[in-house]
């Protein structure tokens, strides 16, 4: 919910004690978490959680705004790396280890923008993406007939990955993710069978 003043001091601690809690929640539980244990965790009144988080989706987009904006740096120092695969794959394994590191991130990346304000930060985190693929495909480096939307093969398939081997084998979705760079470089590539998602079919493939 977007701020049009600043809070009194009481009111902002409130707050910051249910962003808190609800980050501590969600990684514990899943973005599902009942939002009545939220509020019991923070020492607030159901009440005064949605005073301040009328919906879930307000508190999720307050809980993990801070991830978001980690994904839009990587993109940007990713960007900034002057050969092409290396730009990409530093993109991809930053990525994936931050989503390894997070359980919120992981569900956040099946599930659409619970903001607008976080709508636009992903977009303008994919236009990035999209200038770093682009260049990878320009230089011979990555497979031409990949797209921005097939990066999401790769986040739901690591989430997977990550949520199997975490008590086993923590850092086993490198070798995983390795496999799968492999495959897209260039000199790989075979012809696909299907078509790319469209970024529509995508998008309601995140509905569910």
């Amino acid at each position: 919910m977007p701020e049009d003043k600043p809070l009194r001091s009481d009111a902002k601690r409130n707050r910051d004690a249910l962003v808190t809690a609800a980050r501590e929640l969600f990684e514990e539980r899943g973005l599902d978490a009942p939002l009545k244990d939220i509020a019991a965790r923070a020492g607030v009144a159901i009440g005064t959680l949605y005073n301040r988080f009328p919906t879930r989706d307000d508190l999720i987009a307050a809980a993990v705004a801070d991830r978001v904006e980690a994904g839009t740096r990587i993109a940007e120092q990713a960007l900034e790396l002057t050969d092409p695969w290396e730009s990409f794959t530093v993109l991809v394994e930053r990525i994936c280890e931050l989503q390894a590191s997070d359980r919120i991130l992981g569900e956040l990346a099946l599930r659409n923008p619970p903001s607008e304000a976080l709508a636009r930060a992903r977009e303008h985190g994919h236009g990035l993406m999209r200038r770093i693929i682009e260049r990878a495909q320009a230089a011979g480096a990555l497979r031409p007939d990949w797209t921005l939307e097939d990066i999401a093969f790769i986040t739901w398939s690591h989430t997977s990955v990550v949520a199997a081997t975490a008590t086993v084998a923590p850092d086993l979705w490198r070798r995983n993710l390795a496999l799968i760079l492999d495959g897209l470089r260039a000199k790989a590539a075979h012809p696909l069978p299907v078509p790319a998602l469209t970024e529509d079919q995508l998008m309601q493939a995140m509905r569910g």
